[in-house]
């Protein structure tokens, strides 16, 4: 599969699903109803201030679609979801159902004079800030086409004003992917418009997401719940918004940078004041505050609910304490702010209710820090630190402080891990059986499948969902192909997911269950647009092919190749040695085994777009010197990886 499918974790790996024939879910069992009665009994559902603040300031709602692409596909439904409305159903977590009511609301909204939001067109907002001569837009959603919809649908209602500058705040794709929905490189060049982003933006858009690509992007199917049709007993929403368009993904270098706090900056004629926040929610991430209209813009950095510490579709841990001080620093470098609005979620207004908010949001990622290490230095051990339950008062009374996106449980497990790593310290645990050799060893001592079953029977009747989950997890490893062992994990996964707050917890449990039922669902990508593949380094590049290098068929080769690059006039050694292939730019091998001049951009057809080494050759794109035999060896060392490899059966 071509490089750019690994380009999907990126992308939060939207997809559009083929058509399949799905197995009917359960309806919520007693045991879920009940606990679903008493989770929503224990909090203030009846409180209206978030449901005035997300509909405040509407000027439009969005037209009703379905917005599609340029083959006719179906990119984005805004009414997907509009089943969710009254009281939760049993199937669904009372809070989620709230907060996912409020996710809800969707069209083009006021925030203040000369600030609105375009909210429900993705998974994130974009927001206008009417400038001098233009409007000045922050993260442009996750596609071109959508982008293009939501600036259309704001230029009828407010009036038609050019570009003159682009915001990215961070750089995950949901905040730059549907730049060339709003503007184009030529608009840059020729001065019309400014593109604006965080120091280090470029490294780390592409790079976070590359090496691990193909297994994030299958994780990020369960995490998003991709093969989930919603439903009240399917996909609600994600807990940050509804779903992920599935339109053209694109990507515009920035013409200028923000490199540290408290720089100043005229856009447009609206001064701007920034606060650098990497490190938190995203590597390179950016809020900023517009002292004339007391305003300010909390980026991802401060959202509508717990955010995650680590994320399960796989990425590195955050770093929570720091984050924490990162929110304390803008209560005191924005004392003025009247309004904060946010990339995903809906505005706070008023200073004292803002401040308060802030404070609480930075109460919560410090109480994540500090308790995690708090139960570690007391020997807790990770598991428990995971099921610790306290949460303060405070906070539990802050819905934006809940665990709609991360969640108190993976949170804390994601601290310790940032300090301390994977072991326990206890040598039971530092080189276990795994896999299947272990499920057979669990089935065998517990006496076999039928005993299993009939302990997961009992314990599915009583309500006993974890405990069955895990030792019927055994069964299925032990034997893939037991479907009532299949059939029963997939009702007590999902019933799991009834109960479950976080909607990425939800989406969890309910692609388990789907795939334990009717197998993996085929996906049918996004569309990748060329300029994340060019975003990426040569470096970056080779790195992932080394990735891709099947250690074992390279064990015992020895080779080295010279590449010479035309329009860059730069130098690289591919050295094949010990089944691990270095690159190292600037040497030059005094014998190598093979040699290619070429350009960047023929080095990309040959490996992204798969032309034939032979066909650039031919074409005079290629210099090929030396053995071609040994270019076809170390090529033909490279796995093609599963994007559809199996989870909850291997």
């Amino acid at each position: 599969m071509a490089l750019t499918a690994r380009l999907t974790a990126l992308a939060l790996a939207v997809c559009t699903l083929q058509a399949s024939a799905t197995t009917p879910p359960q309806p919520a069992s007693r045991s879920t109803a009940a606990a679903n009665l008493a989770f929503g009994a224990d909090l203030p559902l009846g409180d209206q201030q978030d449901f005035e603040e997300a509909t405040r300031g509407l000027v439009a709602a969005m037209p009703d679609g379905p917005f599609r692409d340029a083959a006719g596909n179906v990119i984005w439904q805004p009414h997907a979801f509009d089943f969710i409305q009254g009281a939760a159903p049993a199937t669904v977590n009372p809070s989620l159902w709230r907060h996912e009511t409020l996710n809800n609301a969707h069209g083009l909204y006021k925030v203040s004079d000369g600030i609105y939001q375009l909210r429900g067109f993705d998974i994130s907002n974009m927001t206008l800030i009417e400038g001098k001569t233009g409007w000045i837009v922050v993260d442009p959603l996750v596609s071109a086409e959508m982008a293009k919809v939501a600036l259309e649908f704001a230029q009828q209602k407010l009036g038609r004003r050019p570009v003159a500058a682009v915001i990215y705040t961070h750089g995950h794709a949901d905040h730059f992917g549907g730049v060339r929905g709003v503007i184009s490189e030529a608009d840059l060049t020729g001065g019309k418009t400014r593109l604006i982003a965080p120091d280090g933006f470029m490294e780390t858009s592409v790079a976070e997401n590359v090496l691990a690509g193909n297994a994030m992007a299958r994780r990020a199917q369960y995490q998003f719940g991709m093969p989930l049709a919603a439903g009240p007993q399917g996909n609600v929403g994600t807990g940050l918004g509804k779903k992920v368009s599935t339109g053209t993904i694109g990507l515009i270098v920035p013409t200028d940078t923000v490199s540290k706090t408290g720089q100043s900056m005229d856009i447009d004629g609206v001064r701007f004041v920034f606060q650098m926040d990497n490190g938190s929610e995203a590597p390179a991430e950016m809020t900023f505050y517009l002292p004339e209209r007391h305003a300010l813009c909390l980026s991802e950095v401060v959202t509508a609910n717990m955010h995650n510490i680590y994320t399960l579709r796989g990425a590195r841990m955050r770093d929570a304490l720091g984050w924490s001080k990162y929110i304390n620093e803008m209560l005191d470098l924005f004392p003025d702010a009247q309004v904060g609005f946010r990339s995903h979620h809906w505005p706070v207004w008023g200073k004292e209710r803002l401040h308060q908010q802030l404070a609480n949001q930075r109460d919560l990622y410090r109480f994540l820090n500090d308790q995690a290490l708090n139960l570690a230095n007391r020997g807790v051990p990770l598991d428990e630190v995971g099921d610790a339950s306290f949460f303060p008062k405070g906070l539990k009374n802050d819905f934006s402080t809940h665990g709609y996106y991360g969640t108190l449980s993976h949170n804390l497990r994601a601290v310790v891990d940032y300090y301390l790593g994977w072991y326990d310290s206890n040598p039971a645990t530092l080189n276990p059986l795994t896999g299947k050799t272990r499920a057979q060893h669990y089935v065998a001592a517990m006496g076999g499948a039928k005993a299993v079953l009939k302990q997961a029977k009992a314990g599915y009747a009583a309500g006993d969902y974890r405990w069955v989950a895990e030792i019927l997890n055994h069964l299925v490893k032990a034997d893939p192909a037991n479907k009532p062992a299949r059939l029963l994990q997939a009702d007590t996964l999902e019933q799991l997911g009834y109960q479950a707050e976080s909607a990425i917890w939800r989406n969890e449990y309910l692609t388990g269950a789907h795939e334990l039922r009717d197998g993996i669902t085929p996906l049918h990508m996004s569309t990748q647009g060329p300029d994340l593949t060019r975003a990426m380094s040569v470096e970056m590049i080779f790195d992932y092919l080394a990735v891709r290098l099947n250690h074992e068929k390279a064990d015992g080769l020895h080779l080295g190749v010279n590449i010479a690059f035309t329009d860059t006039h730069e130098n690289y050694a591919l050295e094949l040695s010990n089944s691990v292939l270095n690159n190292t730019r600037g040497r030059v091998l005094a014998k190598p085994d093979a040699a290619l001049t070429l350009s960047r951009d023929a080095l990309f057809k040959m490996l992204v777009a798969k032309v034939p080494l032979a066909q650039l050759v031919q074409a005079g794109e290629v210099k090929l010197d030396g053995d071609p035999k040994a270019l076809g060896s170390l090529f033909g060392n490279f796995d093609q990886f599963d994007p559809l490899f199996p989870v909850v059966t291997r």
